[in-house]
């Protein structure tokens, strides 16, 4: 059985067709480099972002990996934070403090985004935020753990 993974863009203007997103193809690559078959990324408005999130964990077959992009920053519209962490049941802090630090490397407001990573039942599922940089820094930090976080979630536990 192949891993799946899901990657989730909440921007109200590239959903709109304003813009073209650019961060979530940089995801979508890096999953399909760790070996998920992941499709083109899923744009939808901010506004949306909360009932795109409750209904892909309704159904049976939830992906493995899911990431998102866009709605973790400070404004009224960025929601995404506040869609996914209902459905994490257990957070993984170590991981977004690893992000805000790859961050700050380069963008001393890095730490202003509201990022969460966690598990949801066997799905792993962290927020980015919409920008190329914060999504690279992201997949940074992924590199090494996103495989052996899926494998423990399959119930393998080799150290």
């Amino acid at each position: 059985m192949s891993r799946t993974g899901l990657v989730i863009v909440a921007s109200t203007r590239a959903a709109a067709g304003i813009y073209e997103d650019q961060s979530g193809p940089i995801a979508v690559d890096f999953l399909r480099s760790k070996g998920f078959d992941t499709p083109n990324p899923l744009v939808v408005p901010d506004a949306e972002i909360k009932t795109v999130i409750d209904e892909v964990f309704a159904f049976a077959d939830i992906p493995n990996v899911i990431l998102t992009s866009g709605g973790t920053g400070l404004t009224e519209d960025d929601r995404t934070v506040e869609a996914v962490r209902p459905h994490i049941r257990r957070e993984l802090p170590g991981v977004v403090q690893a992000f805000w630090n790859e961050g700050l490397k380069t963008v001393p407001t890095a730490v202003a985004s509201r990022a969460v990573a966690g598990v949801a039942g066997t799905t792993f599922i962290m927020t980015l935020p919409g920008s190329r940089g914060g999504v690279k820094d992201g997949c940074t930090v992924l590199n090494d753990l996103v495989v052996p976080i899926v494998d423990m979630l399959e119930g393998v536990h080799e150290h």
